[in-house]
């Protein structure tokens, strides 16, 4: 597996949106008289578009200019939680992991009920081999009520147990999630995969006919059936599923797989999300 592209996490993206609706809505109110907040509020505006700007700049890749405008938003404000989570994400680029670990921390101290930072940090710390620290804040998140989608903290528990080599553990994590969601095609694909890499073939073919058999199709499903029923020595099905394959995903990545030497069994098969 490649973790880096398997969990399931906040993106630049979605936090440049989440940037610019907050720049729209914090720079408005009421009118201060105080000298004090006036100067208070100077400085939060400095520091929300600095905010912004390193925002972009992190998005489009310019890591040094990025780096400029998110450390002077937060000598404006050093308390904007979703400021520190920025940041958290610009050091992970930079590589510099004792300031992505300090800046999640105090993302979350500053705003413990956020569910997003606390996923964002548990994929961080699961990557970084700390499993225990990282499930334990995956089912943080999914035990927030404010979590719209603690299916996908399951999930992610999931991929950090399995990357742990805890595959019981992961298999039921990933279980949980389907019981939440059953049409959550991650889920689905991992714990058919986990299946196939750990020789439950029947329970991996049954996995992948029950969610196809109710939800729409991705290239990924398709693709597991593909090799389920390669390796249960099902022909006829294995030809089934390769076909939709072609007619649905045309100019996927996994039709192309199709045409590549089977990966050795041995060890957790390679991810391809779709």
């Amino acid at each position: 597996m490649n973790p880096s592209r398997t969990f399931i996490r906040l993106a630049v993206s979605t936090l440049v949106v989440m940037l610019l609706v907050a720049c729209s809505t914090t720079t408005t109110g009421t009118k201060r008289s105080n000298l004090r907040d006036n100067e208070e509020t100077d400085a939060q505006k400095a520091s929300t578009l600095n905010k912004q700007l390193g925002t972009v700049y992190l998005r489009q890749g310019n890591l040094a200019l990025a780096k400029e405008k998110l450390e002077r938003a937060e000598k404006y404000n050093p308390r904007d939680a979703e400021l520190h989570s920025v940041l958290a994400v610009l050091y992970e680029r930079l590589n510099i992991p004792a300031e992505v670990d300090r800046h999640y921390r105090t993302a979350i101290r500053l705003a413990p009920k956020n569910p997003q930072v606390v996923n964002n940090y548990a994929v961080f710390l699961c990557q970084n081999g700390r499993t225990n620290d990282g499930v334990k804040r995956f089912l943080e998140s999914a035990r927030n009520p404010l979590y719209r989608t603690p299916e996908m903290a399951y999930t992610n528990a999931g991929v950090c147990l399995r990357k742990a080599r805890r595959l019981d553990e992961a298999g039921n994590s990933f279980q949980h999630a389907l019981q939440i969601a059953p049409n959550n095609a991650e889920a689905a694909y991992q714990a058919a995969d986990l299946a196939l890499e750990q020789g439950r073939l029947a329970q991996g073919r049954e996995q992948v006919d029950k969610y196809l058999a109710s939800y729409d199709a991705t290239a990924d499903m398709l693709m597991m059936g593909v090799r389920l029923n390669r390796a249960l020595g099902d022909r006829v099905a294995e030809e089934k599923y390769a076909r939709r394959l072609r007619v649905e995903f045309p100019g996927s990545q996994q039709l192309r797989s199709l045409s590549e030497p089977a990966a050795a069994p041995a060890g957790a098969p390679q991810r391809n999300p779709g």
